[in-house]
C-alpha cells in the first residue's frame, strides 16, 4: 500500500521529533538536583548525557509522538512519554555493550560509555537513564489523569522488565552458551522481547495517551508487533550486509557471537521476504485509521529499508 506521505515529508517528521527529542532530554538530564533530589553528580550525568545525545534517529519517541497524533494527543505530552521511553533505550544500549554482553566498543561511531569513561560510570550510567525514565513517565505533563500515568508505568516496566527487553536478552545470552550449554532459542519470541517490546511500546503509548477504545488500541499493538519484527529482520540483515561505516559500530557481531538470528533461520531471501508479509501486516493494522495512519505506514517502510 502506497501512503500520503512522501519520503522528504518523512524525513521532515523524523528529524523534528529528533531535534525535540534531543533538547527536551538535555533539559531532563541537566545536572541541577530537582525536588527529593540531594544532588546530581557531575560524572554520572555527563556520561547519561554522552550516551543519550547527539546520536540515533529516535525511532522510539517518533512513534510515541505519530501514534499519539492519531488521537490529538498535544506533542508536548507525547515527547515526554518519548523522551521517557528513548531513556529506556539508551540504558539497554549501554549495559548491552559492557564487557559482559555484548563487548562492543563503538556505538553510533562513538566509543562507547565504558570506553569512554569505565565499566562502573557505564553501568551506573545506565542506571541512572533506566530510573530517571519511570521519573519522567509519571509526571504531570504527560497526562492530567493519574491512571493514564499509571497505564503507561506498567506497560514501560513490562516492556523493559523480565517479560520484555531484560529476559530477552538473557534468552539471547543463553543462546550464545553464556551458561553452559547452548540453549537454541526461540527467535520470534527472543526478539519480540529483546527489541520488539520496547518499538510496540512507542506505538500502543499513543493509544492509551489517547485513551483509545480497544479496538484502536489493539490495532496500534498489532502494528507495532509486526513493526518490531521488520526492525529486528532488517537489523540481522545490516549485520550480514551491512557497512560498518554507515552502521557506525562492527558489522558480523552476530555472527562473530554465534548468535541466533532471523538471517541464519530463514537465510537472507527469506529474511527478506519475511519483511515484505510484515510490512503488509502492519499496513492491514493501520486501515481502522485511514488516512491518519499514514505516518506509520511510511515508517514501518523506513524501518524495512534503513541502512544503519
Amino acid at each position: 500500500m502506497t501512503t500520503g506521505v512522501s519520503p522528504q515529508d518523512f524525513m521532515a517528521r523524523l528529524d523534528a521529533t529528533a531535534a525535540d527529542t534531543e533538547t527536551l532530554l538535555a533539559r531532563l538530564l541537566a545536572d541541577a538536583a530537582l525536588p527529593g533530589e540531594i544532588q546530581r553528580p557531575a560524572r554520572v550525568m555527563e556520561a547519561m548525557r554522552y550516551s543519550s545525545l547527539n546520536g540515533g534517529k529516535r525511532l522510539r519517541p517518533f512513534l510515541t509522538v505519530e501514534s499519539a497524533a492519531v488521537f490529538g494527543v498535544p506533542r508536548d505530552a507525547a515527547l515526554m512519554a518519548g523522551a521517557a521511553l528513548e531513556c529506556i533505550h539508551c540504558y539497554s544500549l549501554i549495559h548491552d555493550d559492557l564487557p559482559a554482553m555484548d563487548n562492543s566498543d563503538l556505538r553510533r561511531g562513538r566509543p562507547t560509555a565504558h570506553k569512554k569513561y569505565d565499566d562502573a560510570t557505564a553501568i551506573l550510567a545506565g542506571d541512572g537513564l533506566l530510573t530517571i525514565a519511570f521519573d519522567i513517565i509519571t509526571r504531570d505533563e504527560v497526562h492530567r489523569d493519574p491512571a493514564v500515568r499509571l497505564a503507561l508505568t506498567r506497560a514501560l516496566a513490562r516492556a523493559a522488565g523480565v517479560g520484555g527487553m531484560v529476559g530477552g536478552q538473557i534468552m539471547d545470552l543463553a543462546g550464545e552458551g553464556r551458561f553452559g550449554d547452548r540453549e537454541p532459542p526461540d527467535v520470534a519470541k527472543l526478539q519480540q522481547m529483546k527489541t520488539g517490546a520496547l518499538l510496540k511500546y512507542g506505538c500502543i503509548a499513543g493509544a492509551l495517551l489517547g485513551e483509545a477504545p480497544k479496538p484502536h488500541y489493539d490495532a496500534l499493538d498489532a502494528y507495532g508487533h509486526a513493526l518490531g519484527e521488520a526492525f529486528q529482520i532488517a537489523d540481522d540483515l545490516l549485520d550480514v550486509e551491512g557497512d560498518a561505516a554507515a552502521l557506525g559500530k562492527p558489522a558480523g557481531q552476530d555472527a562473530a557471537l554465534g548468535k541466533a538470528t532471523f538471517v541464519t533461520q530463514l537465510g537472507i531471501a527469506g529474511a527478506k521476504q519475511r519483511v515484505k508479509d510484515l510490512l503488509a501486516q502492519a499496513d492491514a493494522a493501520l486501515a481502522p485509521f485511514g488516512a491518519r495512519g499514514d505516518v506509520l505506514r511510511a515508517a514501518s517502510r523506513f524501518v524495512a529499508e534503513r541502512q544503519n
